[in-house]
């Protein structure tokens, strides 16, 4: 099996929704929030693209249920029915031991039975279909066949005390369908000074496959919270899955280090560039054949996560961890190619930031 192939969990192949044979920049992504009364929702607020944002609902309480924690999140209901849905569950601090998604969709008038998502971290759930109709679950994201027309989530988490939610923490979940083309580009220009690391100089058994611990821990440095990669990465590995590259653990391990984070289906460049004019590096998951990127760090992949630290017109800046040493992962990529690659393939993207963004003391060049 081709070594690409661990680079990151990114199987774009099993994640066509019937009808939609491709997902392009022609998009309309919603982002919800829910979070916990410990968390600031304006600071909350300025870490979102303003052109997604659904608002910052208010979470409720955790139930007990047996042995775990149950957040019922309120009931969500897209702009436009949504085919693709992926959450993300940010917690400052490790006092959760594992967690895990459920979701039901209402389509065609009627609510699909729950569907569980993949078990992140330690921990044993009851059981749960992962498959019904019209909705599946393909470990960090849920297919809907028919579009949801609304959207309940839980998240159960597996925690030692009933007081494990009392750190900050909140939900999201990014919804997207098929849209009208917005053609926007953005003519201004971002450079944001993330420290290089290479996955290539880790451990030979594991550094083909840990692209999306490097790219996490390239970007917790930017924010001044150093970890080692391979570190990193045994927070990361889903041993249950075997995948480093699973996107909520990502989130995750991020949030265990103080610093927060959310998944976000991009829908266009405007929406990329806002955030890195914001001063917040994004993780890209990307998927190419050989000669399709330009300069690129590996000829070809089917699924590779690197960060993008700014643009200027036409050239994308980035961090590529597959660089084979630290001293070549900065590098140039072309916009037209970047996008091809990224926004009209996966298009998903991590979005790190420090709890309070406005107090945040970022690195960057203008």
């Amino acid at each position: 099996m081709p070594w690409a192939r661990y680079l990151a969990h990114a199987p774009d192949s099993c994640r066509e929704s019937p009808g939609v044979s491709r997902l392009c920049a022609c998009l309309a992504t919603d982002l919800f929030i829910a979070a916990a009364s410990t968390w600031s929702s304006d600071s909350l607020a300025r870490a979102v693209p303003p052109s997604c944002a659904r608002g910052i609902d208010a979470a409720p309480p955790p139930e007990r249920e047996r042995q775990d924690l149950v957040v019922r999140l309120p009931e969500w209901r897209p702009r436009d029915p949504a085919h693709r849905l992926v959450p993300a569950f940010s917690l400052l601090g490790n006092s959760v031991h594992g967690f895990r998604f459920e979701m039901s969709v209402l389509s065609a008038g009627a609510w699909s039975p729950w569907v569980a998502g993949a078990t992140v971290g330690r921990a044993q759930f009851p059981d749960v279909v992962t498959r019904s109709e019209p909705l599946v679950s393909d470990v960090d994201e849920f297919i809907a066949s028919t579009p949801a027309e609304r959207v309940r989530l839980v998240l159960r988490v597996s925690a030692g005390h009933p007081g494990a939610l009392a750190s900050p923490w909140f939900v999201s979940l990014s919804a997207w369908s098929p849209a009208i083309p917005t053609g926007q580009v953005h003519a201004a220009g971002a450079r944001l000074v993330v420290p290089p690391f290479s996955q290539m100089e880790e451990e030979a058994a594991i550094r083909s496959r840990i692209c999306s611990p490097a790219s996490v821990a390239m970007v917790l440095a930017y924010y001044g919270a150093r970890v080692t990669v391979v570190d990193l990465a045994r927070d990361i590995f889903q041993p249950g899955l075997d995948l480093y590259g699973v996107w909520p653990a990502a989130v995750r391990a991020a949030g265990r280090r103080g610093v927060a984070g959310y998944l976000l289906r991009f829908p266009d460049w405007s929406v990329a560039a806002w955030c890195l004019e914001q001063g917040m590096p994004i993780i890209a998951s990307v998927r190419y054949g050989a000669g399709e990127l330009t300069g690129a760090a590996i000829a070809e992949t089917s699924g590779h996560l690197l960060v993008l630290t700014g643009y200027d017109g036409n050239n994308v800046f980035v961090n590529d961890p597959a660089a084979p040493r630290a001293a070549e992962v900065e590098r140039g990529y072309g916009l037209d190619e970047l996008r091809r690659v990224w926004l009209d393939r996966a298009g998903i993207g991590y979005v790190l930031f420090p709890p309070d963004i406005s107090a945040s003391s970022l690195t960057s060049e203008r």
